[in-house]
């Protein structure tokens, strides 16, 4: 099944940040990127973006299977991300932090790895779960949010984390996903199919996050029913026949 969005954007909505030259995607587990901004992502690199992912834990408990070889399901979902990005055009980074799954903290110790590759691979645009958002469930999206948050800040001013040895970091802009009030449109006319193709990707999950089962084809259309649907939805009216929406911080 599709992560829920939980509201249409507020009247009327920004539209469309200028290409960046580099976005770095910051989310809990492998396909959170691709469900939540993988149509944005793949507009942007086809227009020349580099795209980078991020992923904090290492998607061990990704299964309804309780005999699961959970250290084959990390390797597996590994290389499913990386799949994933390809498709979509990503030519950056894919980098796992690989904290367990479920167990995802969002302390200085996580806080200043997350700002290291900021600085690294010095995005444009982050984006990220967005941390408060109402009566979520899952701890990992939350302390996601917050470290895709307070890295932003770490990684911009040079006295957090000196030892690093890395030089300090502004990106331009963060979008958040998964935002109650979203206020900005990404127009991803065109590219529902290259998000539908990157959710594929991710097999391991078909079950358990997407509602597909593979001997089914039936299903496999229904979801990329659902993921278009919910485009539209996103959409909102405001313009363009499918976007994804996020609430867009600029002054970082």
């Amino acid at each position: 099944m599709l992560p829920e969005s939980s509201m249409s954007p507020l009247s009327p909505p920004t539209i469309d940040l200028p290409t960046p030259e580099r976005a770095l995607a910051i989310v809990a587990h492998p396909d959170d990127a691709e469900f939540q901004c993988g149509a944005t992502l793949a507009r942007w690199a086809a227009a020349g973006c580099e795209v980078s992912h991020l992923v904090c834990t290492d998607g061990s408990k990704g299964t309804w299977d309780h005999q699961a070889d959970q250290a084959q399901l990390v390797v597996t979902r590994q290389a499913e991300q990386r799949e994933a990005a390809r498709v979509l055009g990503a030519t950056g980074e894919v980098v796992f932090l690989g904290h367990t799954d479920g167990e995802l903290d969002s302390g200085l110790r996580e806080r200043a790895q997350v700002a290291y590759w900021i600085r690294t691979l010095r995005p444009t645009v982050v984006l990220g779960h967005d941390p408060w958002k109402r009566y979520r469930l899952h701890p990992d999206h939350r302390h996601a949010g917050h470290l895709a948050v307070d890295g932003v800040v770490a990684a911009r001013d040079p006295f957090f984390f000196p030892e690093q040895g890395v030089r300090h970091h502004r990106p331009d802009s963060l979008l958040l996903f998964e935002a109650d009030t979203p206020d900005h449109l990404e127009d991803v006319t065109g590219f529902a199919d290259a998000k539908v193709a990157a959710l594929e990707a991710h097999a391991s999950q078909f079950e358990t996050t997407h509602g597909i089962d593979e001997n089914d084809g039936s299903t496999r259309d229904d979801f990329r029913l659902r993921v278009a649907a919910k485009l539209t939805t996103m959409a909102g009216g405001h313009g363009p026949e499918h976007a994804e929406a996020y609430k867009l911080i600029t002054n970082l």
